[in-house]
């Protein structure tokens, strides 16, 4: 499953459970229509991935490809909220592959208190939560 949000600041991505190929494929769709439409000349992003279970390396090629639809249309900073320290490190893999390592953060949820704000912190801020 998966949900984009719009906010005045920027969006709000949730995924979870197990996203196939074709819902990722939707996803990336959806997201060009949204951008599409986008007016900010920056904006962030916080991408809730709690509950998501691990990606197939071909639904991982689509994600890569829509993280670079949001950097081409304005994100300035990203934040990923994840559960496990396993993946953050497969997300980690993705952003460098997509080029948004250097604008975009990852934050385990699963030893981080505070993983919201610390995301909205990186994203409005540019407070480093990895610092």
């Amino acid at each position: 499953m998966y949900r984009i949000e719009k906010r005045s600041s920027g969006y709000i991505l949730t995924f979870s459970g197990d996203i196939g190929e074709a819902e990722m494929q939707r996803w990336k769709d959806e997201s060009e229509r949204k951008l599409a439409a986008e007016t900010a000349a920056s904006f962030g992003v916080i991408i809730d991935m709690r509950n998501l279970l691990p990606l197939k390396s071909e639904v991982q090629s689509i994600m890569i490809s829509g993280q670079r639809l949001y950097k081409e249309r304005g994100m300035k900073r990203s934040a990923v909220i994840l559960s496990s320290a396993d993946i953050c490190r497969q997300f980690t893999n993705l952003a460098v592959q997509s080029g948004i390592y250097a604008t975009e953060r990852y934050i385990d949820a699963s030893s981080e208190a505070n993983s919201i704000q610390k995301a909205v912190d990186w994203v409005k801020s540019g407070i480093d939560p990895e610092k």
